[in-house]
């Protein structure tokens, strides 16, 4: 037992000297850096060893290589830092090593991610007899909603997929924008859904769904929607489509990994108006929450018809049909929903909100910032997401690899109306003014020579 937490305690120092490090260190690592993880590839040992060894190899070669995303400075995918208090909930989480598959594995991590959902939909403003799965991802999420959708729609025209499978059910057809993230995309290859059974329709200039373009729906009819388009951070018309599209009797799915955070602020709240008409909906923690990693929810109107399609009791582990295991993907799972108690509890309805327009006003000072260097900024920029492009590609493309190759700061490549661009994501609560003015010199610092100024 001694051993056991001498290592935890070296553990926790380094982790607490890697937070430390956060503000300074580079944002991705260098070539030397990535090479030296060779070191750790080893024959597997035949015997067992000193576990600080192999803390201290973790140490020495892996943590260099990291990309420091729990910082300040990184501008790239969607991905917060994390804050204090869901860090530290979640340190006490491995410590508990609970199975928070139902309340009979944990009681407590029951009743403290039933509070976190109750939390969640206030926050979110999202009907509250609403149910919620924490999940890994909003892919497994939406995976769990999109299969609830289609069990749902197709026991409503009397085929029964739990005992009759879906061979020779009554076809569901499933409509998308064109902007449509690429996991909506790789869900419904999961779940069987082939390229004839999806209608992609055409999108505005700011990548929504155009709302003229859309088809005939029906009670046959998955349609989903967006909550903050990748490259733009833009929101389909919510009050235009869903309430004819729910009247078909068609289920409407809303993807707000990010975007659906909007709600949680009166200045933003807007952008989202109609969305809480949907049937079903996904979010990530690990995105504007700021939660650790590996953390997302599934959310259904009708919590019943989830557990119905999810539903994963066995002889040995019964439970209620709310249990986390039966709404979302995972039998045995982590207590992650632990994570958002501690957030939510830490900043309160408030705070939550002025973490979302802290990024929002951080990403408007980048968009300015970015035209007065004489970058072409390509989108209205209406939340966290600065989309820019130079007309020469060339250009465009030798900022993203100066900028990558420099290392103290970090943002991304992205093709917006078939033509090189780069996203600036903001969403770390660990992002100040100073940082964004610190990015803009270094971005002018590495400007192609024809668009100095």
């Amino acid at each position: 037992m001694r051993d056991e937490l001498k290592l935890l305690r070296d553990a926790d120092r380094l982790a607490h000297a890697y937070t430390a490090s956060t503000e300074a260190r580079r944002v991705f690592p260098s070539a030397s850096d990535k090479s030296a993880l060779d070191a750790l590839a080893v024959d597997l040992p035949d015997q067992a060893g000193d576990p600080a060894d192999t803390l201290a190899l973790l140490q020495r070669y892996a943590e260099p290589a990291t990309v420091t995303s729990n910082g300040p400075n990184y501008f790239g995918f969607v991905i917060g830092a994390v804050l204090p208090a869901a860090a530290a909930a979640d340190r006490l989480v491995s410590a508990w090593d609970q199975c928070a598959s139902a309340h009979l594995n944990s009681p407590a991590v029951a009743a403290i991610e039933h509070i976190a959902a109750g939390w969640l939909l206030e926050v979110l403003d999202l009907p509250r007899q609403s149910s919620v799965g924490f999940g890994t991802s909003a892919t497994a999420c939406g995976l769990a909603c999109l299969a609830t959708a289609r069990q749902t729609l197709l026991a409503r025209r009397g085929w029964d997929v739990a005992q009759r499978g879906l061979t020779g059910a009554p076809r569901i057809r499933v409509v998308v924008s064109a902007t449509a993230h690429v996991t909506i995309h790789k869900i419904l290859r999961v779940l069987g859904f082939g390229g004839d059974d999806i209608h992609v329709v055409d999108v505005d200039a700011h990548g929504c769904i155009d709302v003229s373009r859309i088809p005939v729906v029906d009670d046959t009819t998955i349609l989903c929607l967006q909550a903050g388009e990748v490259n733009t951070g833009e929101f389909d018309a919510f009050a235009s489509i869903i309430p004819h599209a729910r009247a078909s009797g068609a289920w409407v799915h809303v993807d707000g990994a990010f975007g659906l955070w909007a709600r949680a602020s009166a200045q933003y709240r807007h952008l989202t108006h109609g969305v809480e008409d949907a049937d079903s909906w996904t979010t990530d923690g690990h995105k504007w929450l700021n939660t650790p990693y590996d953390c997302a929810m599934a959310i259904y109107r009708d919590g019943a018809l989830a557990s119905q399609t999810l539903n994963a009791g066995a002889a040995y582990a019964q439970s209620e049909d709310s249990a986390q295991k039966n709404l979302t993907l995972e039998f045995s799972r982590r207590a992650r929903g632990v994570a958002v108690w501690a957030a939510l509890h830490s900043l309160g309805k408030q705070g939550v909100a002025e973490l979302v327009n802290q990024c929002c006003r951080h990403a408007t000072a980048l968009a300015d910032g970015c035209r007065e260097l004489g970058i072409p900024v390509l989108n209205r920029v209406v939340l966290n997401q600065v989309l820019c492009g130079f007309d020469d590609e060339r250009d465009t493309q030798g900022l993203v690899d100066a900028i990558q190759e420099d290392g103290r700061v970090w943002f991304g490549g992205t093709r917006w109306h078939n033509r090189a661009a780069f996203r600036l994501s903001v969403s770390s609560w660990r992002t100040e003014q100073r940082h964004i003015e610190r990015c803009l010199a270094i971005i002018r610092e590495h400007l192609p020579a024809a668009t100095r100024r």
